[in-house]
């Protein structure tokens, strides 16, 4: 406010301290801003102040008509409005003073810039978050959680998903019932949207964070940091939103029983995996609670962090232990030493071929199908990369600007993903030798979304990619987003960074608890990173409730999968699913046919392929 004074700005201070006593009031009409009224709801006295401030008495009218008010109170401003600071005092008195002197135009800029865009966080004590959580598990006890019984209406799991696949590529859609028909781990990796609409008929714990929405064990693994470290985190974020915590926690450990049941191991293998899962996370929890947010947020699982913890292990008795650490810190490396062959060259070798003295993508339907762009499509395609670049940070974008786009293809990747478009971007840099490959996979909503929140992101790339930045210790340099033709959205990340997960097939009774163990815990750092961890600690507490009913829900829903799985399969069986996947890549070929046809042959070609 131009020209105020320190005894103005006082006064605005003292006004809103008699009304944040006094008063309360949700919606702050004045900014488009959630304000609590009352200072022990965590009012940010600081916040409304300097807003307060800033838009002077018609800003404070504003917010006294929001309160019930409907005059400005006298003492707001005082009547002497230009009074100076008495002589020889020195130095800012207050708050006000120190944010006061600014231009009206300044005060236009910020107002400008802030509207609607940032909102007023509270910031309870650590008891009241505490408090919270001990609330919450007393209002969804942790026996509510072990509770899987179908309601009598449960939706037919084959109409849901056939209903999910009526917006994806239907030259593709065989292909996905092919996949998921392998096994009943398989059909569970492309049935979130079952699991998300049978949780939402339960009781929630009510303490949401940013839930990767599909949370299997296969979407878990080793990959590049930006600064070529290897590191273990969540790495699919397709069905990204915010949600109850429990919901990833439940699919986690349901997988781990799927995966021991498909690769033969005992039912108490299976059972105890699930346990080790809520466990590590449990615990992992209680670590993030005691640690400050900063030390949350820079905290990562590298390689060398898993190498240490297995050293640091207790030792037992006899060289049979000591060779057991040995092999575990083998296979640690191991991994990581595979994660790193998988670099970006490693990918453009086995995919892509030189003829006539320039590189391209090789023809290797059903993994690969290159695609032709004619120029009138690469004027598109380089507009669509700039608006993609645009999404990046300043610097990765300068980096970009050095590359150009020299070919493009169309993969057919995973399960749950099948019929969605996934393309590959081939791009040189200052020669043949600077190549480097990136992945635009299409983004639909996310299952959880009408069983959570809406998402508040128009363009689902863009809620995928923060997402994924929210969850990740560390994400891909080159995560970005992109609207493509005919309403679709993208999001776009490096093909192959030094990924690696491990086989499920290959997870061993010794193995599979342990890898339970690892999942569960990054888990728990991601959704410490978004959510409270102080408040969701102290719902889990310090026993072993949450993890023991975790473990009996997750069997039960197995049960209830494999069921699911038989259900499919047998409409599958009887022709009511089309379930095909030619050795030559013809789906994909059409698939990509498809693409540049009108939308009535398209239409007849989906036909031809159910």
């Amino acid at each position: 406010m131009a020209g105020s004074s320190p005894a103005t700005n006082r006064a605005l201070i003292e006004s809103a301290l008699d009304f944040a006593a006094d008063k309360r009031c949700r919606r702050d009409d004045a900014f488009g801003e959630e304000v609590p009224g009352r200072a022990d709801d965590g009012f940010e006295l600081d916040g409304l102040v300097r807003r307060l401030v800033i838009r002077g008495r018609a800003g404070w009218a504003a917010y006294a008509a929001c309160m019930g008010q409907t005059k400005v109170p006298a003492r707001t401003i005082p009547a002497d409005a230009s009074t100076a600071r008495p002589a020889g005092s020195s130095g800012a008195t207050s708050v006000a003073e120190v944010v006061s002197p600014m231009s009206q135009q300044e005060v236009g800029r910020q107002g400008a810039a802030g509207a609607g865009a940032q909102k007023v966080v509270a910031h309870p004590s650590l008891e009241e978050r505490q408090t919270k959580g001990r609330v919450a598990r007393a209002e969804t006890p942790h026996a509510g959680l072990s509770v899987w019984e179908p309601a009598a209406d449960r939706a037919d799991p084959v109409a849901l998903l056939t209903g999910q696949e009526t917006s994806r590529v239907q030259e593709l859609v065989p292909v996905r019932h092919t996949r998921m028909a392998v096994s009943a781990f398989t059909f569970y990796r492309g049935a979130a949207l079952v699991m998300a609409a049978d949780l939402a008929g339960f009781p929630r714990s009510g303490l949401d964070v940013q839930l990767c929405g599909d949370a299997h064990l296969s979407n878990f693994g080793l990959f590049a940091a930006p600064d070529r470290s290897v590191i273990f985190d969540v790495n699919d974020f397709d069905e990204t939103n915010p949600g109850p915590f429990e919901w990833d926690v439940k699919r986690l450990a349901t997988s781990f029983v799927l995966a021991a049941r498909d690769n033969g191991l005992s039912a108490k293998a299976g059972r105890a995996a699930a346990e080790a899962a809520a466990g590590a996370y449990r615990q992992s929890m209680a670590a993030y609670a005691g640690k400050p947010e900063i030390e949350i947020w820079y905290d990562r699982i590298d390689a060398a962090r898993l190498v240490g913890a297995v050293r640091d292990l207790p030792s037992g008795k006899g060289k049979s232990e000591a060779k057991k650490k040995a092999k575990a810190e083998a296979t640690i490396q191991g991994a990581a030493a595979k994660a790193r062959l998988r670099d970006a060259w490693s990918a453009i070798e086995k995919i892509t071929e030189v003829v006539d003295g320039r590189r391209r993508f090789r023809d290797q339907p059903p993994l690969l199908t290159r695609l032709d762009i004619a120029p009138d499509a690469a004027a598109q395609l380089n507009a669509l990369f700039r608006e993609y670049r645009a999404t990046l940070q300043d610097d990765r974008q300068e980096l970009l600007k050095r590359y150009e786009i020299i070919d493009m293809g169309h993969k057919v990747v995973g399960v749950g993903s099948v019929g969605l478009l996934a393309f590959v971007l081939l791009l040189r840099g200052r020669d043949e030798n600077d190549l480097m490959v990136l992945q635009v996979k299409q983004a639909q909503a996310s299952v959880l979304e009408g069983y959570t929140r809406k998402s508040v992101f128009t363009k689902h790339g863009h809620r995928v990619v923060t997402g994924q930045r929210l969850m990740q210790a560390a994400s891909d340099s080159f995560l970005g987003w992109i609207d493509g033709p005919a309403g679709r959205s993208f999001y776009v990340r490096q093909l192959r960074d030094m990924k690696w997960s491990p086989d499920p097939a290959s997870l061993s009774e010794k193995r599979i608890g342990a890898y339970a163990v690892l999942c569960g815990h990054t888990l728990g750092r991601a959704h410490a990173r978004s959510g409270d961890a102080i408040a969701i600690s102290a719902y889990l507490g310090t026993g072993k409730s949450f993890d023991k009913a975790v473990s009996v829900f997750a069997e039960s829903y197995a049960d209830q999968t494999e069921q699911d799985f038989a259900a499919f399969t047998g409409a599958i069986a009887d022709g009511r699913l089309g379930a095909h996947e030619d050795a030559g890549g013809a789906e994909g070929i059409r698939a990509t046919q498809a693409l540049n046809a009108g939308p009535a042959k398209r239409k007849r070609t989906a036909k031809r392929t159910t």
